[in-house]
């Protein structure tokens, strides 16, 4: 793991230190929902910048190791707005942890929306030239990787662009709750509901296809035909869980609704 980590540092300077500095903060908001009682939703309000902020590690982290097999990209332009506007993104969700307001969703006043329209902006700008980067797998020839591992990264991109784009359907609706009101009893840190429709959790299964896809072609799969059957798994599976969703079904329902919420459903 050390290694691996030394060299996503030799392969792009700028995301390894980015991403290991959201990997400290995840690591600080994370002590603070210990030690502090604010809370947004019903849960701890630092959650949310903890999990923001090791997705940013995460992204930044696979996003400076794809990178890096480009020739003729400019990565130093591509890092740095992955910096700016996912840095943008995370502190002013720290903020609004800090003072137990919303930051997504929260249109309340003037000024809260229009942040929250920038950070809608911020994620889609990343996840637009992270699409551009996957054009270039596609466009590009690289005869020094596995012809399997090629195609993870390139399904991965692709999965990840849908999915990530897919948090405008929470976005429309300025809810992450389909059936009932967020706040409502869920998984334990996810928060994903147990008693309605989340889109999160597409959200999240779709966007780690990132990850996923690649690690299971190179140390498992080692098939490039066994790449494209699990990366359309993958992709089903991210697509079963949004259109569970979208009917307001939960993905784990802990109690059976009574009448009262299957009326209001």
């Amino acid at each position: 793991m050390l290694e691996f980590v030394q060299e996503i540092r030799l392969r792009n300077e700028p995301l390894f230190y980015f991403g290991l500095l959201n990997l400290v903060a995840a690591l600080a908001f994370l002590v603070l929902s210990k030690g502090t009682d604010t809370q947004v939703y019903n849960v701890s309000a630092w959650y949310k910048p903890t999990k923001f902020a090791l997705s940013t590690t995460i992204l930044s982290w696979s996003m400076a190791w794809y990178c890096y097999y480009l020739k003729g990209f400019n990565i130093a332009l591509f890092s740095w707005s992955v910096i700016i506007l996912l840095g943008f993104e995370v502190v002013y969700i720290a903020i609004q942890a800090g003072r137990g307001q919303l930051s997504h969703y929260n249109t309340s006043t003037p000024g809260y929306a229009f942040l929250y329209s920038l950070m809608a902006l911020a994620a889609t700008a990343v996840t637009l030239y992270v699409a551009y980067v996957g054009v270039l797998f596609f466009l590009s020839r690289f005869p020094d990787l596995p012809t399997y591992y090629v195609w993870a990264i390139r399904l991965g991109i692709i999965i990840f662009v849908i999915f990530s784009l897919e948090g405008f359907v929470m976005g429309s609706r300025l809810t992450h709750t389909i059936g009932g009101s967020d706040g409502g009893e869920g998984i334990p840190f996810l928060n994903w509901s147990y008693t309605y429709g989340d889109p999160r959790i597409a959200h999240f299964i779709g966007m780690h296809a990132l990850q996923v896809l690649p690690i299971l072609a190179f140390y498992g799969l080692k098939s490039t035909r066994a790449t494209l059957w699990m990366a359309g798994l993958y992709g089903l599976l991210a697509l079963f869980t949004l259109v569970q969703a979208l009917n307001g079904q939960p993905l784990i329902r802990t109690h059976k609704m009574d009448k009262h919420e299957i009326i209001k459903k």
